[in-house]
């Protein structure tokens, strides 16, 4: 066999074994689709929780969108952190909606919230959730009518139906509706590894409408974290009549 024969041969066998590989590859990706996109639940007595959607921090897909729906707010710390663990942390939009319970909790109960902001966020952004928090809540359980600062409903400006108009009543079940960012996912350079990927949440209490999350991951954690979440605590829209609050 001449040489130039040899090589023709040997750049076919590449062509087909990258073909093969990158046609594999393909059918994967869109069984993991297929399979993040299907709805899942989860329940912790009479509590229910649906997550569905395809945004992950393996990939940038710029039309990827996240849903989460729940009956309740979590009871207390220990049904949190089985939430966490075992369902909703396993997904960046999981655990960006987790958020909006964590900061419902903080103003049940400061001691109890602390220990769920502190669970699902990494370490550097507990101090900033806290701080605004707990000026923002005040002392009293649900901000005065038309009260523009003291903004004790702030997690239900995100939840599906929630507006300052209707004194921020969201749909029940509660829904959180994400989609991914115009950012694309970023490798972090310091403070150890990780991706960080950014995530839009939708909801009626800014001009915006969606307000934006940084979620990461590292290395062999399957769970995710809060990495920043400004946006999520910022002063909305004042509110017209008084919170019912959330169930």
């Amino acid at each position: 066999m001449n040489a130039n024969l040899k090589s023709i041969l040997l750049s076919l066998a590449k062509y087909f074994v990258a073909a093969l590989q990158g046609q594999k590859a393909e059918i994967n990706q869109q069984q993991n689709m297929q399979q993040n996109t299907n709805p899942t639940t989860w329940r912790y007595g009479d509590h229910t929780y649906t997550m569905k959607g395809d945004l992950t921090c393996d990939s940038y897909n710029r039309e990827a969108t996240g849903t989460v729906t729940f009956t309740h707010i979590p009871a207390n710390y220990q049904e949190f952190e089985a939430l966490y663990n075992e369902f909703l942390g396993k997904t960046p939009h999981g655990t960006t909606a987790m958020m909006t319970m964590a900061m419902e909790m903080y103003g049940r109960d400061r001691e109890e919230g602390l220990r769920c902001i502190q669970l699902i966020n990494w370490p550097s952004n507990v101090n900033s959730v806290v701080s605004i928090l707990k000026d923002k809540y005040g002392t009293s359980q649900y901000a005065p009518t038309n009260d523009s600062y003291s903004q004790r409903y702030l997690p239900a400006a995100v939840l599906k139906g929630a507006r300052p108009e209707n004194a921020y009543t969201p749909d029940r079940p509660y829904t959180i509706e994400m989609k991914a960012s115009v950012n694309q996912h970023q490798q972090m350079q310091f403070m150890g590894s990780g991706c960080v990927m950014y995530i839009y949440v939708m909801g009626g209490g800014w001009d915006t409408h969606q307000r934006s999350v940084e979620i990461i991951k590292q290395p062999g954690n399957q769970l995710h974290q809060v990495f920043n979440c400004p946006s999520l605590y910022t002063q909305c829209k004042t509110i017209h009549g008084q919170w019912p609050g959330l169930q």
